[in-house]
This record gives structure tokens, C-alpha cells and sequence, in this order.
């Protein structure tokens, strides 16, 4: 019973007060027939907040509201498009459709395969082409020969294990690196540079710009292709 008397006096002493409005500067009385926290909620309701926003900003742009003295850097941009801004050049795929790729050759006898894999890599991706991309076929063709002399350091050859499964149960088949380069020496070249490509359709489409042949013949004679260039000093084995 003292607490309902006491929410009703102050009730009764809300209802007494004036509530003044910084806008228009007049001042309101509060109804006496809100009781309790009621009157605590209207009183909330009727203050007026005066607004926080600079007054020498009115003009609205990308990015935000712009003050008045830089207001003539956006006159007409409506008229500009969106991407007034935005100066940065990235090159589309149509850009480069009927640009005329390179070919290259290179010699994979007695050449480490892991910095050999890497060099190719670079140049099917295009890294080394000042307008480099990444998500654009920008790279050249490379030709390996002589697959079967490609080298490896310490026991690699013996230790380094090879792996593809059937689909089925127990289709696991596990193939040592010495036993795959007398077998099939060019899908050891072709798997050291796929997993060096993106993984994805473009991934894919580079792939196809690796040609890997065992010995010195091969059918891109009429493409002319160059030297592979290769700058790491460490691709050699030393005999």
C-alpha cells in the first residue's frame, strides 16, 4: 500500500511540471492523467534532443556529408556517374581475348623439380607481365622436354610417394618417385606445377598451357617458342 501511494504522488508531482522544447521555445504541461512509471515513459517522449548535425554541412555525397567549403569539388557529379572517384585501371578479360601469347622451352634434365615447377608456374600465370592480374589468363606456353631427366635432391627418390585412388574401397595405390619417372616421367613435371596454379576454373584453363614430353622431340616447332628465362641460380643440379 505505501508503494501505490507513493507511485501516485509522484505521479501527481509529474503531472504538475512543464516541459519546455528548445526549438520552438514553448513550454507544455503534462497530462495529470498518467500514473506511475507511465508518466516516467511520457516525459521521455515529449523532451526534445536538438540535433547534432554541423550547420555548415549540407551537401551530401559518396562517403558521407561534405562540408560547404569543398562543396565545388562535387558540382555536376551526378552528372559524372558514380565512380567519378575511382582512377585505379583493372583490366578485363576482353582486354587481352586477342593478345598473342608466348611460347616458351625449357630443358627439365638435371633440373631440381620444385624450383623447375615454380619458374613455370610464374610464367603460365602471367607474374612475370608488368600488368599482371590475377583472376585474367595473362600467362604464356610453356614446353618441357626431357621429363624423364628432371632431378630431386637427397631421398627423394625413394622417399617421395605418389597417390590416386580408383574411387573404390581399398582402390588406393601408393607409387614410389623413382617407379613413376621410369613409368609415366611426364605427370611428375604436370603435377609439381598444378598444385602450383589456382585451384578453380581458371586454375584449370591455366593447366592447359603446360605441354611435358619425354626427350628432345616435340610438335610446337612452328610456334617458335623461346628459352624459358630463368633467374634462380639454384635450379641445377650440381654433378
Amino acid at each position: 500500500m505505501a508503494s501505490a501511494a507513493a507511485a501516485s504522488a509522484m505521479a501527481a508531482q509529474f503531472a504538475s511540471m512543464t516541459v519546455s522544447s528548445p526549438a520552438s521555445g514553448s513550454s507544455k504541461s503534462l497530462s495529470s492523467s498518467f500514473t506511475g512509471n507511465a508518466a516516467l515513459v511520457s516525459l521521455r517522449r515529449r523532451v526534445v534532443v536538438p540535433s547534432l548535425r554541423p550547420r555548415n554541412v549540407a551537401v551530401q555525397a559518396k562517403g558521407g556529408f561534405i562540408p560547404a567549403e569543398h562543396r565545388w569539388m562535387y558540382e555536376g557529379i551526378e552528372k559524372m556517374g558514380p565512380d567519378v572517384w575511382n582512377t585505379t585501371y583493372y583490366p578485363k578479360a576482353d582486354d587481352h581475348k586477342n593478345v598473342e601469347k608466348k611460347w616458351y622451352i625449357v630443358d627439365a634434365a638435371d633440373k631440381r623439380l620444385g624450383r623447375l615447377a615454380s619458374t613455370i608456374a610464374i610464367h603460365i600465370r602471367g607474374k612475370d607481365v608488368p600488368e599482371f592480374t590475377p583472376s585474367i589468363d595473362m600467362g604464356a606456353y610453356v614446353v618441357v622436354i626431357n621429363a624423364e631427366k628432371v632431378a630431386v635432391t637427397g631421398k627423394k627418390r625413394e622417399q617421395k610417394i605418389y597417390r590416386r585412388h580408383s574411387g573404390r574401397p581399398g582402390g588406393m595405390t601408393e607409387e614410389t618417385f623413382d617407379n613413376l619417372q621410369r613409368r609415366i616421367p611426364e605427370r611428375i613435371v604436370e603435377h609439381a606445377v598444378r598444385g602450383m596454379l589456382p585451384k578453380g576454373r581458371l586454375g584449370r584453363r591455366l593447366f592447359t598451357h603446360l605441354k611435358v614430353y619425354k626427350g628432345s622431340e616435340h610438335p610446337h616447332i612452328a610456334q617458335q617458342p623461346a628459352p624459358l628465362p630463368i633467374t634462380d641460380k639454384r635450379i641445377n643440379i650440381v654433378q
